[in-house]
């Protein structure tokens, strides 16, 4: 697996304490291994809703540095819990949140109360702690309907999802916090990020662990469409990077970035680099299934602006990530 020292190597000056929200998640644990490897003081939150306490544990075991680590096996739908969380932190990771396009169609009344109100919870925390900045996960769902090719920023279309509709409405309450209480957030649009531990189980889980999850045992990956829908799969690695920088980057604040690799990829073409990864010699097979509501049918980022004010670039592409998820599974 990528080295975290190696890929924040010069990005954290100093001992600062986090908060990570989420942080037994997929992304949420990967910032935890990340910042404790380079001897950062961090706190963590997450209600295990959809966490497994064995990602927070392999962080621990994994990291190099000399870092600290308190967990709160508590949710942000508590704002009690959001200010015990926060006391004393210098920035927040906010990554605690429901992320199923599927499933938000299904029961939009739950995916406000953790991804708005829970949202809320943690900002209000935040400024009353004094944090420096909160720095948060929004999603190339919020483009919507748009046909723009590369996804820009300043660009959106009609939402298709309840879940999409939370993310964008916690950046239209970022802008207001940073705008009217003077507290720095930044958000991340996040494209189809995928890695070690990512969940391959469930009805909604990401396409890339659930193929693999089936390439490996022998079935057949089911594809909802034609196949020729595209996206820009970006490797979590990539998204750590782009947390440390946004917490940092002066003129981040009270703005939002699409972190992605700038190269979209159609799922055909997904399908095939995991049998050549993950089952060499194998013919390439899947089901074409309907397209499911919700989904958008092209995605990928322009990450220009993100060059510019947060000097991101991708540390791993596509084929390496898969390499490393291979090597991390084996």
């Amino acid at each position: 697996m990528t080295c975290y020292p190696e890929i924040l190597a010069g990005l954290v000056e100093g001992r600062h304490r986090w908060l990570i929200t989420g942080c037994a998640g997929f992304i949420g644990s990967h910032l935890t291994e990340a910042l404790l490897s380079v001897g950062q003081e961090v706190t963590g939150l997450d209600d295990m809703s959809r966490g497994h306490i064995s990602n927070v544990n392999s962080a621990l075991n994994a990291s190099g540095g000399a870092g600290t680590f308190r967990f709160l096996d508590e949710s942000i739908t508590d704002i009690e819990a959001c200010r015990e969380a926060v006391r004393d932190c210098d920035y927040v990771l906010h990554h605690a949140a429901l992320a199923s396009v599927p499933e938000s169609l299904a029961d939009p009344v739950r995916y406000n109360e953790v991804n708005v109100s829970g949202f809320v919870n943690v900002l209000q925390a935040s400024r009353e702690a004094g944090v420096k900045r909160v720095v948060y996960a929004s999603s190339s769902a919020v483009y919507g309907d748009d046909e723009t090719m590369p996804k820009v920023e300043g660009i959106t279309g009609k939402s298709l999802s309840p879940y999409a509709s939370t993310k964008y409405i916690n950046e239209i309450y970022a802008e207001f916090f940073t705008r009217v209480y003077g507290l720095e957030c930044t958000g991340l649009r996040y494209f189809n990020v995928f890695g070690p531990r990512q969940d391959p189980n469930g009805a909604y889980a990401a396409v890339i662990p659930r193929w693999i999850e089936a390439v490996r045992s022998g079935e057949i990956p089911v594809i909802y469409g034609t196949g020729e829908q595209t996206r820009d799969f970006c490797s979590v690695q990539n998204v750590v990077k782009a947390n440390i920088l946004a917490a940092a980057a002066p003129e981040a604040s009270g703005r939002v970035f699409n972190i992605g690799c700038g190269v979209r990829t159609s799922l055909n073409e997904l399908l095939e680099k995991i049998y050549a990864v993950f089952a060499p010699g194998t013919e390439a097979r899947c089901i074409n299934e309907a397209p499911r509501e919700g989904d958008i049918l092209h995605s990928s980022a322009s990450i220009q602006l993100a060059q510019d004010i947060l000097e991101f670039c991708p540390a791993v592409y596509l084929e390496e990530g898969l390499r490393i998820l291979n090597d991390y599974q084996a």
